[in-house]
């Protein structure tokens, strides 16, 4: 059976025993890569820096929800706007992997540069088994690269430092609860973030449309939940579609975008089985989101797919 308290033990001593400077972590607010930092302060203290970067990809109002959380959890940490560097590399990119590996090599390129100010030779990554899992290598097959994994250059000047890597999601969340990490049931978020719920070319439009779907989602979900309508999901969030279909607006032919819904359950995140959301929950985010979004978004769908055999992200 697995025991949060003495892998804490453990791991706070291992790093202790192995951090022989300064080190720095990649730290996105996610659950993961945030119980990672907070064992890593315990066990080396100031000579930890978190590092926060902002995509221009991330949810909604992310830049302050991270820095409230990281001062409450006394972690040092340090906010970076890197968005035109991310969306510079990722124009006229469409594949997923190909956005996935452009992603990975841009984290660590700025960690590279705020390392170097640190004087610091250590990453830190919140990588888990899943990530590695599905990122393949060896016998098994590649399901999609991590950007923190698979989408790791070639050539990186820092040594990787994974406390995390052998814990399953439901695991890191036991972590969590021990060390009273009061986000410790945040719903996953991907380290790509919404690169990969855009389907197509990442653009700031792009990004600002699905941004602004993913809130809806979230929020509307909370809300039925609050009315006992549901039970929340344990990952909920909306992707854009790159097909364009014919609808109308007031008496006006439109031609818009399609955001598709996706709830799912699951305990690792290795397997989900879709949520059967209310069709009158459902309704009320279809209605929001084309409203919201009036003369870009126009149709609105739900994935009712399990995984397998589809992955939980569409990319």
């Amino acid at each position: 059976m697995f025991e949060p308290e003495k892998f804490i033990e453990d791991s706070v001593g291992h790093l202790r025993k192995n951090i022989d400077g300064n080190a720095i972590i990649g730290c996105s607010g996610g659950v993961d890569s945030t119980v990672a930092a907070v064992i890593v302060s315990r066990a080396i203290g100031d000579r930890l820096l978190a590092i926060y970067v902002d995509t221009g990809l991330m949810r909604k109002g992310e830049n302050a929800v991270v820095d409230s959380m990281l001062t409450e959890l006394k972690v040092n940490h340090k906010i970076i706007d890197a968005s035109d560097e991310f969306f510079d590399a990722l124009k006229g990119v469409t594949d997923p992997e190909k956005k996935r590996k452009i992603i990975g090599e841009k984290f660590i390129r700025v960690f590279e540069r705020e390392a170097k100010a640190w004087g610091s030779k250590y990453l830190v990554q919140g990588t888990i088994a899943p990530d590695w899992i599905e990122s393949g290598g060896g016998i098994r097959d590649t399901i999609k690269s991590h950007h923190n994994v698979g989408g790791l250059p070639e050539i990186m000047n820092l040594q990787l430092v994974e406390p995390l890597r052998d814990l399953y999601k439901d695991e890191v969340r036991k972590v969590g609860r021990e060390l009273k990490i009061r986000f410790s049931e945040r719903q996953p978020f991907p380290g790509p973030a919404l690169a990969i719920r855009i389907m197509g070319e990442v653009t700031r439009e792009a990004a600002e449309l699905c941004r602004e779907a993913n809130v809806i989602v979230e929020e509307e979900l909370q809300a039925a939940a609050e009315k006992g309508e549901i039970a929340i999901p344990w990952q909920y969030f909306a992707v854009l579609l790159s097909v364009r279909s014919v609808g109308v607006q007031g008496d006006i032919r439109a031609y818009g975008r399609t955001i598709a819904i996706r709830a799912v359950e699951s305990v690792d995140g290795m397997t989900a089985n879709y949520v059967r959301i209310p069709h009158d929950v459902l309704e009320r985010m279809s209605i929001r989101i084309t409203n919201t979004l009036k003369d870009r978004v126009n149709r609105v769908v739900y994935d009712v797919t399990n995984k397998p055999p589809a992955t939980i992200e569409w990319e």
